[in-house]
């Protein structure tokens, strides 16, 4: 039998090495025709073929010789991360934070807004333009050049990338915050809740990068979380998933307060940090304080961990950079309540963490839009100028 082969089959064919050889320049860096066909497993003549292709749709280029190499140097080429840019934004109680990322998710540049819980939503928005504006300014990024932004978000955001609750912000429930963005940036735009976006950061580039199932908790003056199985966030059937900071069980913002060691008349926003402190000095009242916050802290874990069984437990959030504190007592309670104790670790990421997610985020949905073999033959993009 005779087995024919259709045209069909040939640009299929062509598209899956085309994208195998964009994954491998993506994963590895930019490498010889001799490496790339190595790594996607391609023969050098086809890999000759597709790379050629793929310089003429722009997504490929050839890199200048190293002029310290002996001899004629061999051809290096590189995917054009610069192709198009990638915004994240990280929308919060206290700040507004933009970055600018390549297609690779290399940040260019950011920019830090201030705001208050207590600003009018106009106010909040005004300032997250400023902070996209700042930021596309300090990049040299036109709008047009943005091909996707992400929001990360406080409280309970629905899939069609609206607030539907917040109890950290006053006047942002009920913010259409992905019809805002896409008025004004007039591209696809994906919002989400914070801790999901902080989780994903975790897995891609924080502590959080050798494990595919995890718990991410944002412990603050509010409690929020987030749950990743299999290395993906899980959202839930409208977006709620990991809000357990609504439950009047775990409403942690008072348990730190009224420790006879903090002075009377301290800020708030710094009660939690002064209660720590006196921890570290070894102050009775104080470490009482932390072990009450740490067993409701414990309670909400456990009963996610005894669901999905994760490997590890992040500790992120503004509480995070007291992890020398809280980790200790908190291991010890995991352990007396689960049945398979996870193991528990500090962010590191710091306070750009939901901004690297939203990054993170928007590059990942790229790729599944532009990288699928599915969606048909790669499109052109704008030759480098």
């Amino acid at each position: 039998m005779t087995l024919s082969v259709t045209g069909g089959d040939l640009q299929r064919l062509r598209r899956l090495n085309a994208l195998a050889a964009l994954a491998a320049l993506r994963a590895g860096g930019p490498a010889t025709l001799t490496q790339l066909a190595e790594r996607a497993d391609l023969a050098r003549a086809t890999i000759k073929v597709v790379i050629q292709d793929l310089m003429e749709l722009g997504w490929v280029v050839q890199m200048d010789p190293s002029g310290g190499e002996k001899g004629r140097p061999a051809r290096r080429y590189r995917f054009r991360a610069e192709a198009g840019r990638v915004l994240g934004l990280d929308i919060g109680a206290h700040k507004v934070l933009a970055v600018v990322a390549d297609l690779d998710g290399n940040v260019l540049h950011t920019t830090r807004e201030p705001v208050t819980p207590e600003q009018p939503r106009a106010e909040r928005l005004a300032a997250v333009d400023r902070a996209v504006d700042a930021c596309l300014t300090g990049s040299g990024t036109s709008a047009p050049d943005i091909w996707i932004a992400v929001a990360g978000s406080t409280g309970y955001i629905d899939l069609h990338g609206h607030v539907v609750l917040s109890r950290a912000i006053q006047d942002w429930s009920g913010v259409p915050l992905a019809d805002h963005l896409e008025q004004r940036l007039r591209c696809t735009v994906l919002v989400e809740n914070d801790s999901r976006l902080a989780a994903l950061a975790e897995c891609r580039r924080g502590v959080a990068r050798d494990t595919r199932n995890m718990i991410f908790l944002h412990v603050g003056r509010r409690a929020g979380a987030a749950v990743v199985l299999d290395g993906v966030p899980l959202r839930g059937g409208g977006g709620a998933a990991g809000e357990i900071g609504v439950h009047p069980l775990f409403n942690v913002g008072g348990l730190l307060q009224a420790v006879p060691s903090v002075e009377p008349g301290t800020p708030p926003d710094a009660v939690a940090g002064a209660v720590f402190e006196a921890v570290r000095r070894g102050d009775d009242e104080a470490r009482r304080a932390v072990l009450r916050y740490v067993k409701v802290l414990a309670l909400a874990t456990t009963a996610m961990a005894l669901t999905v069984d994760p490997d590890l437990v992040v500790l992120g959030g503004g509480f995070s950079r007291s992890a020398d504190v809280l980790l200790e007592p908190l291991r010890g309670e995991l352990e007396t309540m689960c049945l398979r104790a996870p193991e528990l670790r500090a962010s590191v990421l710091g306070e750009e963490c939901v901004a690297v997610g939203a990054v993170c985020h928007g590059v990942e949905h790229l790729s599944t839009m532009l990288f699928n073999p599915e969606v048909g033959p790669l499109t052109a993009v704008a030759p480098p100028r």
